[in-house]
Order: C-alpha cells, then sequence, then structure tokens
C-alpha cells in the first residue's frame, strides 16, 4: 500500500476524533435546559458556555508546548480521557454546580483536542489539501454539533430526560479512544529547543498572527453566542417552549455541517480569500436580519446564514496562520486555539447586554462586534 493511501487511511480515527472534538457545542442547548430546570438568569445561565471556554486561555499555549514533549497522538488521547470524564459527571450528579464542573472538564478536554488534532493532521496531510482536509474535519465535528439538540429533544420527548446524550457521547469518545491508541502516526521530530511560554506569547507580536487570533476569538463568539441565543429569541419573540425553540440550535449546526462539506470542496478550487469572503458576509448578513425577523421562518433564514457564513472561519484562518510560521506550527496552534477563549467573552457580554436591555436585542449587538471585525479581516487573508 502507498504511503499516501496509508495516511488516509490513518485520518478515519482523527475523523472519529473531530466527531468527540464536536460535543463541545452541546453546551448551547444544555445551557438553556440547564437555565430551566434551575431557574436561572441570562446572565448566570451564560456562566455555562464560558466556563467551558475559559480553560482554553489558560490550558492552550501549555498544550502546545506538551506536544513538543510527549508528541501530538499521545496528546490527543490524553484529551479524550479527560473529555470522558465531563461526560460521566452529569450521568452520576446533576446541579448547577456539578455541571459548572463538567463543562470545565469539557473546556480542558476541548482545548488539549483541538490545539494537538489539527497539527497531528499535517503530519499526514499537507501544502494546499491542508485547509481543505481541516475543512473536512469542521464538517465531520458539527454532525455531534447537529445531533446535540435532536439527542435532547428526542431525550426530552421520550424518556422525560435530556441528559441521556451523556451516555451516547461517552460511548462514541470510548471508540476514539481505542481506535486512536491502536494507530500509530510517523510525527515529525522536533527540531532545536521547545519554545517557551513567552516565546510562544510573543508570536502576537507578528501583527498577522495577531489579526487571526482575533479572528478566531470573533468566530468561536458567534459560534458559541448564536447557539445560545437562537433558541431564546424564538421563545423571546414567539413564545414557542424550549424543546421547539432548540431546532433552532440544529439549523445553525445543519447550515454549518453543509458549510463545512461544501467548503472543503470548495477550497480545493478556490482561493482562500474569495472563499473567506462570500462566507463573512453572508455571515453578517444573518446577524443584521436577526435584529428585525419576526417570524421563525425568518428567525432561522438568519440562523442558517450564519452558520454557513461561520462554517469555514476557522480552518482558513487557522490554516492561514500555520502556514505563515511552519517551523513553529505547535505554538502558532495553541495561540489559535487560545483564541478559543472567545466564547467566554462573548456569551457574557450577551448575557449581561440582554439582561440589561430585557432583550435579546442586546446579544445580537454583540454578535455583530464579531461578525464587523471579521469582515475587516479580508484584506488581511492571503491568496
Amino acid at each position: 500500500m502507498s504511503k499516501s493511501k496509508l495516511n488516509y487511511l490513518k485520518l478515519a480515527p482523527i475523523m472519529l476524533t473531530f466527531v468527540t472534538m464536536g460535543f463541545v457545542d452541546l453546551v448551547g442547548i444544555a445551557t438553556n435546559y440547564v437555565k430551566a430546570d434551575f431557574n436561572l438568569t441570562d446572565s448566570v445561565a451564560n456562566l455555562l458556555p464560558s466556563m467551558v471556554f475559559f480553560w482554553f486561555l489558560i490550558f492552550s499555549i501549555p498544550t502546545g508546548m506538551l506536544m513538543n514533549h510527549i508528541g501530538r497522538r499521545k496528546t490527543v488521547i490524553l484529551s479524550l480521557v479527560v473529555t470522558a470524564v465531563s461526560l460521566v459527571i452529569p450521568m452520576i450528579t446533576y446541579d448547577y454546580t456539578m455541571m459548572l464542573v463538567s463543562f470545565s472538564f469539557l473546556g480542558i478536554g476541548n482545548a488539549l483536542m483541538q490545539v494537538s488534532l489539527n497539527p497531528l493532521i499535517s503530519n499526514l496531510i499537507s501544502g494546499d489539501m491542508l485547509a481543505s482536509t481541516l475543512t473536512f474535519g469542521q464538517f465531520v465535528k458539527a454532525i455531534a454539533s447537529f445531533m446535540a439538540p435532536i439527542i435532547a429533544a428526542w431525550a426530552t420527548l421520550m424518556f422525560g430526560d435530556w441528559k441521556l446524550l451523556y451516555p451516547i457521547f461517552l460511548l462514541i469518545t470510548i471508540m476514539a479512544f481505542i481506535w486512536l491508541y491502536l494507530t500509530q502516526i510517523e510525527e515529525e521530530p522536533i527540531t532545536g529547543r521547545p519554545s517557551t511560554f513567552k516565546q510562544c506569547i510573543s508570536l502576537l507580536n507578528k501583527r498577522f498572527i495577531f489579526f487571526c487570533f482575533l479572528g478566531i476569538i470573533c468566530h468561536v463568539g458567534i459560534d458559541v453566542g448564536t447557539n445560545v441565543t437562537a433558541p431564546k429569541i424564538l421563545i423571546e419573540r414567539l413564545g414557542l417552549d424550549l424543546s421547539t425553540a432548540g431546532y433552532a440550535t440544529s439549523i445553525y449546526f445543519l447550515f454549518r455541517t453543509i458549510g463545512c462539506l461544501t467548503g472543503s470542496f470548495i477550497l480545493a478550487h478556490w482561493s482562500s480569500k474569495k472563499f473567506f469572503t462570500i462566507s463573512v458576509l453572508m455571515l453578517l448578513l444573518g446577524i443584521v436580519g436577526l435584529l428585525f425577523a419576526q417570524t421563525q421562518w425568518m428567525i432561522y433564514a438568519c440562523v442558517g446564514l450564519i452558520g454557513y457564513g461561520n462554517s469555514n472561519v476557522f480552518s482558513i484562518v487557522y490554516s492561514q496562520a500555520l502556514l505563515y510560521i511552519p517551523t513553529k506550527s505547535n505554538e502558532v496552534s495553541g495561540l489559535m486555539i487560545m483564541g478559543l477563549f472567545g466564547g467566554t467573552i462573548f456569551p457574557l457580554l450577551m448575557g449581561f447586554a440582554s439582561d440589561a436591555l430585557m432583550s435579546q436585542q442586546g446579544a445580537i449587538m454583540i454578535l455583530l462586534i464579531g461578525g464587523i471585525y471579521l469582515v475587516t479581516l479580508i484584506r488581511k487573508i492571503k491568496h
């Protein structure tokens, strides 16, 4: 078997791990259920997704340094163990405090995974196909994101317990752990001394890396903010119950899934700059539309535009940063994933804004700020 064919076979357990990466997006629908179960305000409920993404700030760069010592595959395997712990906790004890603990472990596991899994692909795929392959990985990840609200709604209607999605996700995590543990992947040796924390942070002095970092913050902030807020908009404007309104999150991830799938093919033929431009303009149009949409289908359409537009932003920005300094790919990866801290900043600001205005219009205005920045990033993207 040729080396290239063997490498594509080794992508299979990595792609299953991308499914487990998507479990982090259950925080959107889970936050709405926890809010209803414990009668929380927006500000308090939004601490849950913020707790998940807070750990990206703490663990991203250390994970990049850890990869230099134990390798990328072993770091991904460790991330699966931590993710499994996060999924077990709600199955044992369900209260607000333990959900904060569970979401913290989910965030730590996902930080480890996001930093190490993407560079692991670069050991198998290189050059122009890297962005396309990363986008396909995001498509696989989006499958789990798309299914979480549906599984939660199904479990609620059939068994009266939305938390049944946890044992289902745990089983998939265990399968990914076993498969990747049994798969050997040759990694490029680290030349020279591994970078220190200060040296990693100093990469932000490079303007292009800094702009990409801010782009990741806005991308993830819009991602988390939309899937947390979309059901609230339907509840506020149309008076729908949570089980029905929760499908707005599935609409978001459905279009994001479609965007990742089509994007993996489009990026193989189009320039990154051209597709990035179209994507962020769609995203901005959807956010602006949410300010005025008053019918269920109009809200769904706007959420779908945001989902499709936001689907390829991460892959394009991440791959551009990775290729900008290829000799520091582990360190750059850590920095870019640290940008997922935007998933903490945006929900907190959106919660405060919506409570202050007593309307989800406040939350949408925060999303709009992120969308405008991504439009300004267009001119920074290389061909």
